[in-house]
């Protein structure tokens, strides 16, 4: 990881083996649901053309791990689930499916399953995109990881909270004190491409001049992640503010985090030290 900053081989890595893991128990799976419409060609192959949405109803209760190949194959995912067929909180990845929704989804996604597929394939389906999620959540528990340095290191309680200025609301990452007006506020972000650098600091400073224009005795400070480190002085500048009273950096090394956090508070005058 150079200089503390994850690259996207590292992100596979860290999920490599429960990838791996997750991909042998759906091909299993698959197998077993299927097992009265798999033809053997040169690799095990589903066909969905035999198949009534009643017998792909009655697999998916009986394995539910087959679900989330299933909606990969049809490109749904569980927020057109929970939008047009009015189920919700349904887990993909961990579904517990009663029969009557099972016959739902099933109705639902028959018509945009191929005519057959090769386990391996779905399977594969089912890997990329449990990867896809294990990456995202582990870049969320980085905003969660400044949360809590921020709590370690500052004098006051921090979480998120919201403000409204002029009828419309706004997000902090981090704000103290926890009730009435806000003292401290952070914003978190998380830039990991170029492209997205001019968007993301006009996004800072304008919470910034909100923020103050609610509470003018606040203080304003943001954390961001943005891998190009020969860039952060020119990020920096961008973000000169009257309103922005704090910037610093880090990457996903604990001590980056550490040293980051405990600078942005000295800064802001809350540290505890």
């Amino acid at each position: 990881m150079p200089n503390g900053y994850g690259t996207q081989r590292d992100y596979l890595e860290r999920v490599k083996t429960s990838a791996a893991a997750r991909q042998k128990s759906v091909e299993a799976a698959l197998r077993e649901a299927f097992s009265g419409f798999i033809e053997t060609r040169e690799v095990d192959v589903v066909i969905f053309s035999t198949m009534s949405a009643l017998d792909l109803a009655k697999a998916i209760v009986a394995h539910p791990l087959i679900l989330k190949p299933l909606l990969a194959a049809c490109n749904i995912a569980a927020r057109a689930i929970e939008r047009d067929l009015g189920i919700r909180n349904l887990d993909t990845y961990e579904p517990h499916v009663d029969e009557s929704h099972a016959q739902i989804i099933a109705g639902y996604i028959k018509p945009f399953l191929p005519l057959y597929l090769e386990v391996p394939a779905l399977s594969e389906l089912d890997r990329v995109a449990y990867i896809d999620k294990e990456i995202r959540k582990g870049k969320g528990r980085w905003e969660q990881r400044i949360l809590k340095a921020l709590n370690r290191h500052g004098h006051a309680t921090f979480r998120k909270r919201h403000f409204i200025v002029e009828g419309q609301e706004f997000e902090l990452d981090a704000a103290a004190p926890l009730e009435g007006p806000i003292r401290t506020g952070i914003d978190v972000k998380r830039i990991e491409a170029r492209r997205d650098i001019h968007k993301r600091c006009d996004e800072i400073v304008n919470k910034a001049r909100k923020l103050k224009t609610a509470f003018p005795e606040a203080k304003f400070g943001t954390v961001i992640y943005y891998p190009f480190i020969d860039e952060h002085a020119n990020v920096q500048n961008r973000l000169h503010s009257a309103d922005v009273d704090g910037i610093v950096f880090a990457s996903d090394a604990d001590d980056s985090i550490e040293n980051a956090v405990q600078f942005l508070l000295s800064s802001l005058e809350v540290s505890a030290e």
